[in-house]
């Protein structure tokens, strides 16, 4: 059983069922999660009988950090992380003011194979666990507690496809959302997903032991329309585009979340004037208020062995430009972090019988 799968309810019924006090679980994660100690010999509140008894049941930790990687910058730094069946994983932290965001995986490679993406270039090997997702996130908040910081949110958008996960996510949001946990808000929360229709309707409908899923949800659109979506993105041609971009509006109207579409501009693929008209319409006739739909402009970061082109400048300018004047919410990303192959699209998961960095 490993610890950081374990809610704080499911910890108190273990603990009953084995003839412990349930209340130790409140005493439990605030150790991990806001005293963040690395071991149970460091509760010391608990007698070292107890302390014995939770070594013998319940695995502390399950990932093992191998190497963290700094931007020339200093803003942005990739953890690399070895998992217990030797494979390797990728997390971001992201200095930004004073906001301190966390990407995170949620697979071992991914399924998506899209275009642009090294996450997928070798193939899906498997989901993570609920604490292999949840240990990301608290190993990197107790390097930043060191300095008398913490993590501020947490982003769904590294390694694989978050929905396709969807009992693990689902678990480690709860864990990290709880009041005794990290205690981060879900408004701080980010799902990233390729677009999964089933699974946003699952997302839609979450809701177990009182507990619901209302994050922020970003869709990776990448296209005006089925056609290219289809060239870009292999997932897509199992998801309409219409249904899609519906059932992102349900997310909206239900949540009262605003909605992100991401869309990576590549070089001759979707990054033209007329696919910026194009994309302006269809957003406008499902948003009628367009300050909730928000198009996050993220021009192509190279990827070793994919050929594809970044566009230029002027190309980018005008596509936000247009966008801008048909009255759609839009921003551009910057690539935090490319010179350490840490932007959006160049994460990657290392085979177990290949080297760290």
């Amino acid at each position: 059983m490993d610890l950081f799968s374990l809610t704080k309810e499911q910890l108190a019924d273990f603990l009953k069922k084995s003839s412990e006090k349930p209340f130790r679980a409140k005493q439990i994660f605030e150790w991990i999660y806001q005293k963040k100690v690395a071991s149970f010999d460091d509760m010391t509140n608990l007698s070292k009988e107890f302390r014995d008894f939770l070594k013998k049941e319940i695995q502390f930790s399950s990932i093992k950090l191998k190497n963290i990687v700094p931007s020339k910058d200093e803003q942005t730094y990739k953890y690399i992380w070895e998992l217990e069946d030797g494979h390797f994983i990728e997390s971001v932290l992201i200095f930004s003011g004073i906001r301190r965001t966390v990407c995170i995986s949620a697979q071992v490679g991914c399924k998506g194979g899209c275009v642009f993406c090294a996450s997928g270039k070798e193939g899906f090997i498997r989901n993570l666990k609920t604490s292999e997702i949840v240990e990301q996130i608290v190993n990197i908040d107790r390097i930043l507690f060191q300095k008398e910081e913490r993590i501020s949110n947490v982003v769904f958008m590294g390694m694989g496809e978050p929905l396709d996960n969807f009992d693990a996510v689902f678990a480690s949001i709860q864990i990290v959302n709880d009041e005794e946990g990290l205690n981060i808000s879900q408004r701080k929360i980010t799902i990233s997903t390729v677009g999964l229709v089933d699974k946003i309707s699952n997302l839609l409908n979450s809701d177990k032991n009182n507990f619901s899923l209302k994050v922020n949800l970003t869709l990776s659109l990448h296209a005006p329309n089925q056609k290219i979506r289809e060239s870009i993105l292999p997932f897509a041609k199992k998801n309409n585009f219409s249904e899609l971009i519906n059932i992102m509006k349900e997310y909206y109207v239900r949540t009262k979340r605003d909605i992100t579409f991401e869309y990576i501009l590549i070089d001759g693929v979707n990054d033209q004037l007329a696919h910026a008209k194009e994309l302006a319409r269809v957003l406008s006739l499902s948003f009628k208020d367009k300050g909730h739909a928000n198009v996050n402009l993220i021009p192509y970061n190279p990827v070793l062995g994919v050929n594809l082109r970044r566009p230029k400048k002027e190309a980018v300018d005008a596509f936000f430009e247009e966008l801008e004047r048909e009255g759609i919410k839009v921003s551009q990303r910057y690539a935090k972090g490319s010179d350490i192959a840490a932007a959006c699209g160049q994460l990657a998961f290392l085979n177990k019988n290949k080297e760290t960095d």
